[in-house]
């Protein structure tokens, strides 16, 4: 008779895997805690509309694994889907929040986080138009923490992908981050870190929709390709998404070590 598996062991970095008493014992090394953020919504027909919110936690784990830090519950929900970057609001599901909401959220958040005893931070980010509400929060955030020592740092992580890196993903050139929503970028990192997320059956390879440099209300449906990425995604590959996935855990993994003094 075969014993039952057994489940797999609590991540010793995923805060919401952790005990109270586990999650107590990690703040006494004064840890570095990443806020992962991002967004639900559509990513193509071949993506999960949480990739906004994942990609950044699975970065976030594999980081402070390296330096002893834990990571937060992901904000999954971010600002609104806009029509030129993300597809707006004219598939099923994507849905966003308002500009002071994510603001508050997030401040909130970081405020709690401080009464916990936590005194470094580093929100890490993967939704475009997420950033300045992000910002916002922090701000509010270290006006409440005054005189705590509260030190906080907030990052998209396509930010930190080299030329050398983006040569190498995009041979015939490097669209931009605000077309890159559920292209070749996203598609990769979620093959290697999420491969059985991806429905490599689906993956679309269609003409970019035209959109002229400026946005408009009520939105225009005709700005956007029917399938709902931005760009062609058929050039993605895991390869890539393990090129791109270890420069982030060496080159934010750095970043993070030098903003709070930590040692190599």
């Amino acid at each position: 008779m075969t014993s039952p598996a057994q489940p797999p062991a609590p991540s010793p970095v995923l805060m919401a895997e952790m005990t109270w008493p586990e999650y107590a014992a990690a703040l006494e090394r004064n840890p570095v805690v990443f806020l992962p953020t991002g967004a639900l919504e559509q990513h193509g027909p071949h993506l999960p509309m949480g990739v906004d919110h994942m990609l950044p936690l699975a970065i976030a784990e594999e980081i402070a694994r390296d330096i002893g830090g834990v990571v937060a519950a992901p904000v999954c929900y971010g600002y609104k889907s806009m029509t030129r970057s993300a597809g707006g609001p004219f598939f099923p599901g994507s849905t966003g929040l308002d500009a002071a909401t994510l603001s508050g959220i997030v401040r909130d958040i970081i405020r709690e986080l401080v009464r916990h005893g936590v005194r470094r931070i580093c929100v890490l980010d993967g939704n475009y138009e997420n950033l300045w509400f992000l910002n916002e929060g922090i701000d509010l955030a270290m006006r409440d923490a005054a005189g705590k020592d509260l030190r906080v740092m907030c990052l998209q992580h396509w930010d930190f992908l080299t030329e050398d890196t983006l040569a190498q993903v995009f041979p015939e050139g490097y669209p931009g981050i605000e077309l890159e929503h559920a292209a070749v970028l996203e598609t990769s990192l979620m093959m290697h870190f999420y491969p059985h997320l991806v429905r490599t059956d689906l993956i679309p390879d269609n003409k970019a929709a035209y959109a002229p440099p400026y946005d408009a209300w009520p939105p225009h449906r005709d700005w956007v390709a029917p399938e709902g990425n931005l760009v062609s995604a058929a050039g993605a590959s895991p390869a890539k998404g393990a090129l791109m996935a270890e420069q982030y855990r060496r080159d934010i993994g750095a970043a993070v070590r030098g903003e709070f003094g930590l040692g190599a």
